[in-house]
């Protein structure tokens, strides 16, 4: 059943057509694939919805989504406890910096982790996935612009950390995320996570946001992480 989204409080975020936007940024992936010979079945939109409260998800959810982010653990636990309870096929991928210590909840709500950046933060992982008996999908995040301020493993330690991730503590990893430099053209880093993806067999490539996923689904993007597109400027914390 579809649910009314509230009217925003007056001093609250302006109102925003969720559901349109959606559609719009759902029409732009699959022309971008048909763009670049792909199908556009190979791409997941995830929708990112951290910071946004959860009224402004539900008509998402209602238009048939499936697919979130979010980047802080509390957050993600308090919002969607609820909300799955309602539409319990919502699958949630944790797309920010992660803590060690917040490894335990973030296998426990998290369907796919794109925030592998240390060999520490693998262990704890994968010491929390045997205990809770659950096996999100991972993903290495890479600092391909080497910023010192932005996690992710710098490009000449994904070898290493592939390795220590995949084969030694088994962890399901599916792919490599990146998030490129704001003031540079993102299709060098693109394509040098594409490199490195393909020299480890990893099909996953978690590329591109609001302002570049038509240049990273051209250059292979299988995830796009599209928020203000589509929920709007996240409100005042």
């Amino acid at each position: 059943m579809a649910h009314a989204s509230p009217a925003p409080a007056r001093d609250g975020p302006p109102a925003v057509d969720v559901a349109a936007n959606l559609a719009a940024v759902t029409a732009e992936v699959q022309d971008a694939a048909r763009a670049a010979g792909r199908d556009a079945g190979e791409i997941t939109l995830i929708a990112v919805s951290k910071g946004h409260p959860a009224s402004r998800i539900v008509p998402a959810l209602d238009a048939g989504h499936a697919t979130f982010g979010e980047n802080r653990v509390q957050e993600a636990s308090e919002k969607w406890q609820a909300l799955r309870a309602e539409w319990p096929g919502a699958l949630l991928h944790y797309i920010g910096a992660l803590q060690t210590n917040k490894a335990r909840d973030a296998v426990a709500v998290a369907d796919a982790i794109h925030a592998i950046d240390r060999p520490k933060l693998a262990t704890a992982l994968a010491r929390e996935m045997d205990r809770q008996e659950k096996r999100p999908d991972c993903f290495i995040q890479v600092n391909t612009g080497a910023e010192p301020q932005k996690a992710g493993v710098l490009p000449d330690g994904v070898d290493a950390l592939v390795a220590r991730c995949r084969d030694d503590l088994m962890l399901p990893v599916i792919g490599l995320m990146c998030i490129p430099p704001a003031a540079e053209d993102p299709t060098s880093h693109f394509a040098l996570l594409r490199e490195l993806a393909a020299r480890h067999g990893l099909a996953g490539l978690s590329i591109g946001m609001s302002a570049d996923y038509r240049t990273a689904i051209a250059l292979g993007a299988t995830h796009v992480r599209i928020g203000t597109a589509i929920f709007g400027t996240r409100p005042s914390p």
